[in-house]
């Protein structure tokens, strides 16, 4: 109960504080939340686009949920996701001409592969090494960006071609978008970039939930978390559970990929994973790195997204560096200061429970 107060407090206090700053600028802050809500979930398209941006932030949510429980701190979910979804690019490419039945898991495993060695190879150098997972993470970042950039300016993309991308992908390998499933049952909604990967991002977060906390793994994962030495002294393997756990964080992040490549823009671009990977780590530590929490997290930052592309376009004083602005006042409170008001509330919870007994 105190962790939800704490986290509904934090979240009051940055959206009070965006609404003054958005009074200050001459504008009703109420007709803003309004608006930002309208946007995101008013009407069948912004709710839409609300999701399929969530679908992106649950897998780096649980990216970086992962490492956390290891007692990691992974911010190299934005070059996971970057090189696995070169993966995803390169099996469409190459099997385009495939059924979809096909190339969906070859794609999966792909993409957990290429993202998943570009996460083992810091927690590699952490567990070997005892190199800081931030700086390598960081460093793989950049690697992670100069080798797409090269490929797609070089190899990958078509001849008399100027932008740096690949061709698009055959329909086949195409997954399908949020419309056309709902065609298959004479439903009608809007065309968005919402697509089938939100069904399978559900699902990686109720295999998350049963990894973490219901299996031997998952307990390993969390006791070297908690405490090294009392792991070591129960026999089980530091250096292992922390490779494995950036392994399963890397190929967490890869499946960006599959949304953004095979769901959306049905080729291979610069930048698909941009920012994404840095807001996972909001979305993660936001949700307290719980599978439930991380869902509602993204869900969250996806009508910040959506709702606040909506009210940028709507009132003409608030442009997209206010509505960044929101969305770093909601990381602020909920996750660098998040236990600003804790003794407060802990304090009222305890007055609470003794006046009821």
């Amino acid at each position: 109960m105190v962790v939800t107060l704490v986290t509904a407090a934090n979240l009051l206090i940055a959206f009070l504080i965006s609404g003054i700053v958005i009074w200050i600028l001459g504008e009703d802050p109420w007709f803003a939340l309004k608006t930002m809500l309208y946007g995101a979930f008013g009407y069948d398209e912004g709710l839409g686009y609300t999701l399929y941006y969530s679908t992106n932030f649950i897998f780096t949510g649980l990216a970086f949920a992962i490492g956390f429980h290891c007692g990691l701190f992974n911010i190299g979910a934005e070059g996971q996701a970057y090189i696995g979804g070169l993966g995803v690019g390169l099996i469409c490419l190459w099997l385009e001409n495939w059924p979809l039945w096909l190339v969906f898991p070859l794609a999966v495993l792909v993409s957990i592969i290429f993202g998943g060695v570009w996460g083992a190879i810091p927690g590699y150098l952490k567990a070997k090494r005892g190199s800081h997972e931030v700086v390598t993470t960081i460093m793989f970042n950049f690697i992670a960006s100069v080798i797409m950039v090269n490929l797609l300016s070089h190899v990958l993309r078509p001849p008399k071609e100027m932008s740096p991308e690949s061709r698009e992908f055959g329909e086949r390998v195409w997954v399908p978008q949020m419309h056309e499933i709902f065609d298959w049952f004479g439903l009608e909604i809007t065309q968005t970039p919402l697509n089938g990967t939100f069904i399978f991002a559900l699902l990686c977060l109720l295999l998350v939930w049963r990894f973490i906390w219901y299996t031997r793994w998952g307990y390993e994962l969390r006791t070297v978390g908690t405490n090294e030495t009392a792991a070591v002294y129960a026999g089980i393997s530091v250096s292992k559970n922390i490779i494995i756990a950036m392994v399963i964080g890397g190929g967490l992040a890869g499946f960006v990929g599959i949304n953004e490549i095979m769901g959306s823009s049905h080729r291979l671009m610069l930048n698909f994973q941009a920012g994404i990977g840095f807001t996972g780590i909001a979305v993660s530590l936001i949700g307290r790195n719980h599978p439930l929490g991380i869902l509602l997290a993204a869900l969250l930052f996806g009508i910040l997204y959506q709702g606040g592309a909506e009210l940028s376009f709507e009132v003409q004083t608030i442009d997209r560096h206010m509505v960044v602005l929101i969305q770093g006042l909601v990381i602020l409170f909920a996750g660098a200061l998040e236990n600003l008001f804790r003794p407060q509330i802990e304090q009222f919870v305890k007055r609470l429970s003794s006046v009821d007994s």
